[in-house]
């Protein structure tokens, strides 16, 4: 099948790659443009405009969507079928339309639950046990097209956003190429979503990082897994701020008022949370330093137990 592709980042990778693959004709790549990162602020290519070209596939960085030049590429390049996988911008009508098949999306949840932006970090943050891969058709509405496919996954307690990302990434991939051939044979029955089940999914913010710890051990240690690698979870040690970058929740109880340090030595820091559990902090790093396993932290800033 004649194929236009878009995405962005690292995410969307492993759907190109099967897509070359499985032998489908890829007629473009359409990826966001390329930023300046790092202190010589150089342009930086996303992931995806990298994999295209070490594929020798055209790679298209169109700045608007609306103004009729993404359209004019779209109709050039007569794809039967457009896939977008975490591309960053939304498709409009004329572009919906185009193609045979339409437009399909790879999007990072069981949807209807967590439609929008970071639905791998809120499923982490809410405490979900379950995440996965839907395949849906796109409509103009957000993530809110009929569910072609879906394949779910557990998320372990201690699992992280960055090693779940992965997984979804694999798991919408292999979903991805074994969807395709039952759109092009019309053999798949559309499900509509369940409005009444829908949650969403927005944006990150630093407004998410400061820890409470009059919440339970087990939700801040959510936080902590769901804002790595960015925001990250925060508090004050000692007065001075740290990022808090790997935890545990201690399989023990304290009467201790929420937020009072409870152990601070070589075997590591102990804070006490609400309802008398307690939150064991393994990893941090303190503003203008490195990160640092917390013992090793505390040996050169001692925090005061109480």
């Amino acid at each position: 099948m004649k194929i236009l592709f878009m995405g962005t980042p690292d995410f969307a990778v492993p759907s190109l790659e099967a897509l070359i693959a499985a032998g489908h004709t890829i007629v473009g790549v359409f990826t966001q443009p390329d930023k300046p990162k790092n202190r010589g602020m150089k342009l930086q290519p996303p992931p995806v405009k990298v994999c295209a070209l070490a594929h020798d596939v055209p790679v298209y960085q169109p700045e608007k969507m609306k103004d009729g030049t993404a359209l004019a590429i779209v109709r050039e390049l007569a794809p039967e079928l457009i896939v977008v996988a975490a591309y960053g911008r939304i498709l409009p009508q004329d572009i919906l339309d185009a193609p045979k098949y339409g437009c399909v999306n790879v999007h990072s949840s069981l949807l209807p639950k967590y439609r929008g932006s970071a639905p791998i970090h809120w499923a982490i943050l809410n405490g979900e046990k379950e995440s996965g891969v839907t395949i849906m058709k796109m409509v103009l509405a957000l993530d809110a097209g009929d569910i072609l496919a879906q394949t779910a996954t557990p998320i372990d307690p201690d699992e992280t956003v960055e090693s779940l990302h992965d997984r979804l990434a694999q798991l919408g991939a292999d979903l991805l190429a074994e969807t395709i051939p039952a759109i092009q044979a019309g053999t798949l029955t559309p499900i509509p979503q369940a409005e009444e089940q829908v949650t969403y999914a927005p944006m990150l913010s630093r407004a998410l990082s400061p820890m409470d710890f009059t919440r339970p051990a087990r939700a801040l240690h959510d936080q902590v897994r769901g804002l790595i690698p960015w925001p990250a979870a925060v508090t004050a040690l000692n007065g001075v701020r740290c990022k808090i970058l790997s935890t545990a929740v201690a399989d023990e109880t304290t009467g201790k008022a929420p937020g009072t340090v409870i152990a601070a030595d070589k075997k590591g820091l102990k804070l006490a949370c609400g309802g008398g559990t307690v939150l064991e902090i393994l990893e941090l790093q303190a503003d203008g330093g490195k990160r640092m396993k917390a013992a090793d932290y505390l040996r050169g800033h001692p925090v005061p137990v109480g």
